[in-house]
């Protein structure tokens, strides 16, 4: 289907586009020109991100400004200014020097989106530290299987965090030196720490070490369809991405208020949530609740946002309500709305046209890439269901395998190809941590494949077609199926598992799981409901399977690996495809 084109529509509270001629601004883009917009650290001692996001404003007119708003589950307000901001980082960095932790150590953080987590991030860069963000939601194995491959020295959590997670596999994580416990009043035994003790014993000034624009900044996770989850580095010049995205694409504005709903367990989280709003010293908000129509509308009218990202499963939650009871509230505050974590359905655009009076603009990007490198931008017109334009400074293409170490350029607009990136962006992730063979092969050709199939039309927009691989993405989450299927066969009762994601229309894709359990036991509700709790009990709720049918026998190749597309053609009555490689069942 093809919907015709969404012209951006005048506000109540209109600002002039930071990005006025798409065509212009990339004839004279320059990377080189971004980095000189940043003084870098005094004496010429580098670039750090947590400099250029905190200590520079701190260091300037917008010492007093608003930097970070927190709204509790239960309404209470925590402000922090970009000079308190300052003193809080830079205790943090303090005080993970004192336990001894220095440049490319990893602190990882497993909490839910309170302030803790936000002034150990950026104290974890100000240290020169590697800050490792983990997705509250998870079960125990997958914290554990992330501390253990992300040679974590110090993990930032909370009591029940670390009792339900981590404590029963403590011993399987020697490099684990430090826990801080944010809601700790004091030390305990074991390596368990008070950090609201420490935090106050710290001094609130801190000398941010000399710091290479290639240094290691961040390290994010993301499944496989098979393996082991791939922890994916960037470095502190990945803020270059950040800032200029947040100039071009999400149209930040000196007074503007921005709210990133995603989780800094995920990489919009952290790039999004955290380092691009900072960046442009604008007021950035937090909440800590989970979603709730009627909540997320009171927040963006008495908070009065005025750049909103969000994903497509809240969208879509949005739109049950249907239009009159969100024109309920006063929103004209609102400027420019992004979405981003799976395609957006061309519908929910024009809802957003008619319910918010705002088009909804769609973006892509990865894990690997670091920041947004596709968008629908706001100075242009919108293509429902379009992924957008490349970014300023970045060059894709539609590709196609022709050999082991080549590809070709798809010029004609209808045919689909992998979606490739030429490299060199500063957001480009650096590597695969443990696992350099797997980063060689995500590049081709000159070309990074993003995995991802797509087709470009003939005016520059990119289109999404579908998957290259079997990740599922649920809810804005990307969850790998080998993940499932190891913990399902951890069950007693399991000899196989097959896992695949499978339409929703409000979350995406849910996960359901096709489970061949040994001889003797029988296939019953109850045994369903008994693995989806012990699915859930391990991984959280956000990637155990929601579904889970009993198979006496799993299709799969002559290689014995389980065929994931033919499980998931045969659920939705798809054409089965080549069975050539089938083996075939006794």
């Amino acid at each position: 289907m093809h919907w015709a084109p969404i012209e951006k529509q005048p506000q109540s509270w209109a600002v002039r586009p930071n990005l006025l001629d798409y065509a212009v601004t990339c004839a004279d883009f320059s990377w080189d020109d971004v980095r000189r917009e940043f003084a870098g650290l005094p004496g010429g001692r580098g670039f750090n991100i947590a400099h250029e996001a905190v200590d520079r404003h701190a260091a300037g007119p917008r010492r007093d400004h608003l930097a970070l708003r927190w709204l509790g589950s239960d309404d209470t307000v925590r402000d922090f200014t970009y000079g308190e901001l300052k003193s809080q980082t830079s205790r943090c960095a303090n005080l993970l020097t004192g336990l001894g932790l220095g440049k490319g150590d990893t602190v990882a953080v497993l909490a839910d989106r309170i302030p803790e987590l936000y002034i150990a991030a950026l104290g974890t860069l100000k240290n020169t530290s590697v800050f490792c963000p983990l997705f509250s939601a998870f079960g125990p194995e997958p914290v554990c299987q992330r501390l253990r491959r992300g040679d974590a020295r110090v993990l930032v959590t909370t009591e029940r965090q670390y009792r339900h997670k981590v404590a029963p596999f403590r011993a399987t994580l020697p490099r684990l030196q430090h826990i801080l416990l944010v809601d700790a009043p004091d030390h305990g035994s074991d390596g368990l720490l008070s950090w609201s003790r420490l935090m106050a014993e710290a001094a609130d000034s801190f000398v941010i070490p000399p710091t290479d624009p290639e240094d290691v900044a961040v390290l994010h996770f993301t499944s496989g369809t098979t393996g082991m989850p791939k922890g994916a580095l960037h470095v502190h010049q990945a803020a270059l991405i950040h800032y200029i995205t947040g100039r071009y694409v999400l149209d930040f504005h000196p007074d503007d208020v921005f709210w990133c709903t995603a989780d800094p367990g995920w990489v919009t989280g952290t790039s999004y949530g955290i380092i691009a709003p900072l960046l442009h010293g604008i007021t950035n908000l937090v909440d800590e609740a989970d979603f709730d129509a009627t909540r997320w509308c009171r927040i963006l009218e008495t908070q009065r946002v005025s750049v909103w990202y969000t994903a497509p499963t809240a969208i879509r939650r949005f739109m049950r309500l249907g239009v009159e009871p969100v024109r309920s509230y006063d929103l004209s505050r609102l400027r420019v709305i992004h979405s981003v974590g799976e395609p957006l359905n061309p519908e929910a655009v024009v809802w957003g046209e008619k319910a918010l009076g705002l088009p909804i603009h769609d973006n892509w990007w990865q894990t690997e890439t670091g920041g947004i490198m596709i968008a629908n931008f706001p100075a242009l017109e919108i293509r429902p269901g379009s992924m957008g334009r490349p970014l300023p400074g970045i060059q894709a293409a539609i590709v196609r395998r022709t050999g082991p170490d080549s590809v070709e350029l798809i010029a004609d607009p209808e045919a689909h190809g992998d979606l490739a990136l030429r490299p060199g962006w500063p957001s480009m992730f650096r590597g695969y941590l443990h696992d350099e063979e797997r980063y060689r092969a995500c590049f081709v050709g000159g070309w990074y494949l993003t995995g991802d199939l797509a087709r470009r039309d003939g005016d520059g927009y990119f289109w999404f077609v579908g998957r290259a691989d079997d990740i599922i993405k649920t809810s804005g989450h990307m969850v790998g199926p080998f993940e499932v299927e190891s913990t399902l066969m951890e069950h007693p009762a399991v000899v196989e598992a097959g896992v695949i994601g499978k339409p929703d229309p409000l979350i995406g894709e849910l996960v359901k799981a096709f489970v061949t359990i040994k001889p003797g036991i029988e296939a019953s509700d109850e045994l369903r409901l008994e693995l989806i709790g012990f699915a859930r009990k391990r991984l959280g709720a956000a990637v155990a399977p929601k579904e889970i049918e009993f198979q006496a026998n799993l299709p799969k190749n002559k290689a014995g690996k389980i065929m994931r597309r033919l499980l998931k053609a045969r659920e939705l009555g798809l054409p089965e495809g080549d069975l050539s490689t089938l083996e075939k069942s006794e």
